[in-house]
């Protein structure tokens, strides 16, 4: 069992800043998560993020303090970081862009940096050589790189991480539950008559609305224009790419609503008959997790950290195949039993992931070992 790291006789508890970025909603609900473990076991915990993070995820209702990094520029947001995290015992940032904002805010100081990596940052075009020399940066500064997945642990060693580990981060239990493997409850049937799939299958995305991860999948339910009854595809999310997705699914006919942001991502899962992830990337996907903690088959693209968390509990299928991807959904929507026992699967592979409490307690270690390093060594 892990324990909550210990301050010198007559000094107060630990203070351990969080650094969120405007990433993904994984690291939010990591981060708001952690924040609440970490309180519950006696140490004092400030967030420091955009102000939409806290309103999206309630910081302080965890017992948290909260500082705004809305500055304009980048050394305004160091500046504000620097004053939050001052006295810290340490400070963990989630992401790449927050790993570096909290490097140029310790400079100087002799205060641990951990870094979680919670995905991959595209380095293809122009941009690339930026990118790398930023981890780079991150990776050699930071006292502990913790990855997602196996394949960005390899990433942060290959960049010059003098500690990098495997993390996995855990979601928090699902508030529904379900899947479409036996008969919907009322909730699940009015949700499906809200989005049209009252006689139709439905089949349920959430992600960032850009091409390069909807794109395959739009080419996907072209084919499934053919189907009687026809599929519903829903996409639960908001992204830059909004009006030329939406141009082309009018232009189309495709059978594909796009929702914007959504708070009741359980629900709409619970009411579904498959889940589908199209990404081009992913460490440890949020809808993969909550689709197989909620019983709902499971069609993925085989990419980063997706096929070890989901082992064989899911329909993999490579990225930028659309006909594999629309093949692997129809096949499941045509074999009833497919669908169960993939249900039965995921749920089985669930009891297997870390919980919340896993996850709390192997960071508590990683910051025990931290301060008594720094405490006894000098840092």
């Amino acid at each position: 069992m892990s324990t909550t790291p210990v301050p010198p006789h007559g000094q107060p508890s630990l203070h351990a800043v969080q650094v969120l970025g405007k990433g993904g909603s994984g690291s939010g609900v990591h981060v708001r998560s952690l924040s609440a473990g970490l309180v519950a076991r006696g140490l004092r915990v400030t967030v420091c993020g955009p102000w939409s993070a806290e309103i999206g995820y309630g910081f302080t209702e965890a017992g948290a303090g909260f500082a705004a990094l809305d500055a304009l520029t980048d050394a305004g947001s160091v500046a504000s970081l620097r004053s939050a995290s001052l006295g810290a015992g340490l400070v963990h940032a989630h992401g790449l862009r927050s790993g570096l904002l909290a490097a140029m805010a310790l400079r100087g100081r002799r205060v641990p940096l951990i870094v979680t990596w919670h995905t991959a940052v595209d380095t293809d075009g122009a941009r690339a050589p930026v990118v790398r020399l930023m981890e780079r940066k991150v990776a050699r500064t930071a006292s502990i790189v913790l990855g997602a997945s196996s394949d960005l642990v390899d990433r942060a060693r290959a960049r010059g991480a003098r500690d990098a580990r495997l993390a996995p981060v855990a979601v928090p239990a699902p508030r529904a539950a379900g899947g479409r493997d036996g008969a919907g409850d009322g909730d699940e049937q009015k949700a499906r008559a809200e989005l049209g799939a009252v006689e139709r299958p439905l089949l349920v995305t959430v992600g960032r609305l850009e091409t390069t991860g909807l794109g395959p999948l739009l080419d996907a339910a072209r084919r499934w224009r053919a189907l009687d009854p026809q599929p519903v595809l829903v996409v639960a999310g908001e992204g830059p790419d909004r009006a030329p997705l939406q141009r082309r699914i009018e232009a189309e006919g495709l059978p594909v609503r796009l929702l914007g942001r959504r708070d009741d991502v359980p629900e709409l899962l619970a009411a579904a008959d498959v889940a589908v992830l199209s990404s081009r990337w992913e460490a440890r996907s949020l809808l993969a997790q909550e689709a197989l903690h909620a019983g709902v088959p499971l069609v993925a693209t085989a990419v980063g950290g997706v096929p070890e968390l989901v082992g064989d509990a899911a329909e993999l299928v490579p990225y930028g195949d659309p006909e594999a991807l629309a093949d692997a959904v129809t096949g499941l929507l045509a074999d009833p039993a497919r669908r169960v026992a993939l249900a039965a699967a995921g749920r089985a592979r669930t009891a297997g992931w870390p919980t919340e409490d896993d996850t709390v307690g192997h960071v508590l270690s990683v910051y025990d070992e931290l301060v008594q390093t720094f405490w006894c060594h000098g840092g």
